[in-house]
């Protein structure tokens, strides 16, 4: 996953997650296949049967949503595919297995008052370098709506002060460059202003001058929307859908919204449609005077 299909760290941990999962299930499934090999006994020896009931058992006994069930499907057929390429295995007990129907649920995105209270928030008892660090973290996240991960490998030549863009390498190491707007920029020169000396090139740094890790760019936010005290669970990843479904509402077009996000497919940003049509309903029901005229 991180050397051959150029996938992030993070992704490369979720995949890792779901097969010791998967692992751990067939461990306590009793087998009358015999083991052929010695490692990984219960992956070798896993059947066609065994992953069906491993699906049912997500989704009617540990209730998984349809597409966390999907996600963790995909991680076992990934497997079984490297392992027949690798000859672990002559055949892939995963290939046929369909997946529930997952729902299609409405994108999850914070009010642009919700972003406001975000951006305001300074965390008291920090250092100068600190704080303001933090806040250009967040002003970047808004700005452009990358990844976490994507933000953590910030370097300082990424970002285009002249033209006010930042170069990004998102799923497969493939580059883009996002605009960002002037408070931002006065944000990130704000806090290169007191950004401590380190040999390290990357653009945010944690302890003793090194690159911040994503977990602790999720750390930051965390303490930030704590404080924030927003009535609404959000993540770093809720900016991001709050930047394209803002985006969207103000008149952006789906495929420049789609170039921003680092998205393969207009299919997958196409998912903020159902958001903005929900807007667009609510600003019409709102706006029109025909049902309060007097009949």
């Amino acid at each position: 996953m991180r050397f051959e299909r150029s996938r992030s760290p993070l992704t490369a941990e979720a995949y890792a997650r779901d097969l010791q999962e998967f692992g751990a299930y067939l461990a306590k499934v009793p087998s009358k296949q015999p083991v052929v090999g010695r490692k990984y006994p219960q992956l070798r020896k896993a059947t066609t049967k065994d992953v069906r009931n491993y699906v049912r058992e997500l989704t009617e006994k540990r209730e998984y949503d349809g597409r966390t069930v999907l996600r963790k499907l995909s991680s076992v057929k990934a497997l079984y595919k490297f392992m027949k390429l690798m000859d672990l295995r002559t055949d892939d007990p995963a290939t046929i297995v369909p997946g529930p129907k997952a729902e299609k649920k409405l994108i999850r995105h914070l009010r642009i008052p919700q972003v406001s209270a975000l951006l305001k928030v300074r965390l008291a008892g920090q250092p100068q370098s600190q704080r303001l660090r933090d806040v250009a973290i967040m002003e970047l996240f808004y700005a452009t709506g990358m990844r976490r991960a994507e933000l953590a490998t910030v370097n300082l030549q990424d970002v285009n002060f002249e033209a006010n863009f930042v170069h990004v390498y998102g799923k497969g190491r493939k580059r883009r460059n996002i605009p960002f707007n002037r408070t931002t920029a006065t944000a990130l020169r704000t806090y290169l202003s007191v950004r401590p000396k380190s040999r390290s090139e990357a653009f945010f740094l944690g302890r003793g001058g090194k690159r911040l890790t994503p977990k602790h760019v999720w750390k930051i936010f965390r303490e930030i929307y704590k404080v924030a005290k927003l009535d609404y669970h959000a993540s770093p990843h809720t900016l991001r859908h709050s930047f394209a479904t803002h985006l969207l509402e103000n008149g952006a077009d789906l495929e420049t919204i789609r170039e921003l996000l680092g998205h393969e497919s207009l299919a997958t940003t196409g998912m903020y449609l159902d958001v903005a049509e929900t807007h667009k309903r609510a600003v019409y029901d709102k706006a029109h005077p025909r049902d309060k005229m007097d009949n």
